[in-house]
């Protein structure tokens, strides 16, 4: 009879958050932009800074403000810019800022739904392959020309 009455103590203490799984480390995300871009353009550049708690992979990013969001790199190819989508992601190794930026790695936005005028935002989600996804609202900046 006493093993019965401990039962449900047992169950309190195997259901006690103190001992489920940890939480996924998080991707701390910093300084998200998208340049501005012509009336009517087909597409738009965001850039942002992710920092991975462990080990991830930025695998994928939404935006309800375009028709998809890809993400890609860009190279120069004898003076020729050529842009192609990352189908596996950006690798974000533990501890180490990995910057999106133009030029390099960055985020796409195909069919914008809104103007990408200064001062309008952007929301992005961003998912990982192992943290929980992070939206950001990215203000869109004007582009300076030097």
């Amino acid at each position: 009879m006493k093993a019965f009455a401990l039962l449900p103590l047992a169950f309190a203490v195997l259901a006690s958050p103190a001992l489920a799984a940890p939480p996924a480390p998080k991707v701390t995300v910093a300084d998200a932009w998208c340049r501005a871009a012509p009336a009517g353009a087909m597409a738009g550049g965001c850039y942002v800074t992710l920092t991975a708690g462990a080990d991830d992979r930025l695998v994928a990013v939404e935006t309800p403000a375009a028709k998809r969001g890809e993400i890609h790199t860009m190279s120069m190819d004898g003076g020729v810019m050529r842009m192609r989508k990352l189908a596996d992601g950006i690798a974000l190794p533990a501890g180490k800022a990995v910057a999106l930026k133009p030029g390099a790695e960055h985020l796409m936005i195909i069919g914008p739904k809104i103007a990408l005028t200064a001062g309008a935002k952007v929301p992005l989600t961003l998912k990982f392959a192992k943290a929980p996804p992070v939206t950001v609202q990215a203000p869109v900046r004007a582009v300076v020309k030097r």
